[in-house]
């Protein structure tokens, strides 16, 4: 059963007086999205992937798990990787009016990657293979690692970004070759027994950086379910169901670079 969308508006604490002279514009809708995965077809993932980001607004930033459409399916990759080729089609149309950031595995000369896609006025605009491979989920069997020098700031509508996928986010080095980004999305698988990490790092990276922190994770037997949009005065809007929604606002990174300077342009 596809869980009812909720929407967050939670905003920072109380900052200082003429922090609120500053006003709200270009805010963004912010989207995470939790589903189930496994034990379903990829069509079907794919089918509840394109179903939730219909509910969304228009102008949204989106936010899937980690490999949704797919899982980790070691003993199919190849049929996977025809599988994310079938479904760049039709996320490219989802995508004409929405950004829409995901993860799929992706066949290269070298071997597979779990490769982070963005899209964005119907095409792909910017890609970054995981570089961290999951070795307690033996993703370093079946994955070719990417390059670190991937984790990167890009811009979308003069919005800095940045991605970390799941494992990535344990790694304080590539927080820093994100500072700058003014929202970093976090695709994750991440295991249950580890929630309160997941809670833990996205809130300090989103302090740390001084950003917004979007994550996602999918409601699967061993993973968390729970997706979060967290601001960044470390305030997270978390929940468990399938549409988590919260506003991006620039100003808010603003206040946090101007009254806490810790050297973030």
């Amino acid at each position: 059963m596809t869980r009812k969308p909720t929407s967050s508006r939670a905003m920072s604490p109380t900052t200082p007086k003429a922090a609120s002279a500053l006003t709200i514009s270009d805010s963004r809708p912010l989207c995470s999205l939790v589903f189930r995965t496994q034990g379903r077809s990829y069509e079907e993932n794919l089918d509840t992937l394109l179903s939730l980001i219909d509910q969304t607004p228009e102008d949204a930033i989106v936010l899937a798990p980690e490999v949704c459409l797919t899982g980790f399916d070691y003993e199919n990759f190849a049929a996977a990787a025809d599988f994310s080729l079938r479904a760049d089609t039709r996320l490219r149309r989802y995508a004409e009016r929405r950004t829409i950031v995901l993860t799929m595995i992706v066949r290269r000369a070298e071997g597979y990657f779990n490769v982070a896609r963005v899209y964005h006025n119907g095409k792909i605009v910017h890609e970054q293979a995981k570089a961290k491979l999951f070795a307690l989920g033996e993703e370093d069997r079946w994955f070719e690692a990417g390059g670190s020098e991937a984790v990167a700031v890009f811009e979308i509508d003069g919005i800095r970004m940045g991605i970390l996928i799941c494992f990535e986010l344990r790694f304080t080095a590539l927080w820093e070759q994100l500072k700058g980004a003014e929202i970093i999305f976090v695709p994750a698988q991440w295991g249950r027994l580890r929630a309160s990490h997941f809670d833990i790092l996205g809130k300090g990276l989103a302090v740390a950086n001084e950003c917004y922190v979007v994550q996602s994770d999918t409601d699967n037997d061993d993973t968390t379910g729970i997706g979060g949009v967290i601001t960044p005065f470390g305030d997270g809007a978390r929940n468990r169901e399938a549409i988590l929604l919260q506003e991006y606002i620039p100003q808010e990174v603003k206040k946090m670079r101007r009254y806490l300077n810790v050297g973030i342009e």
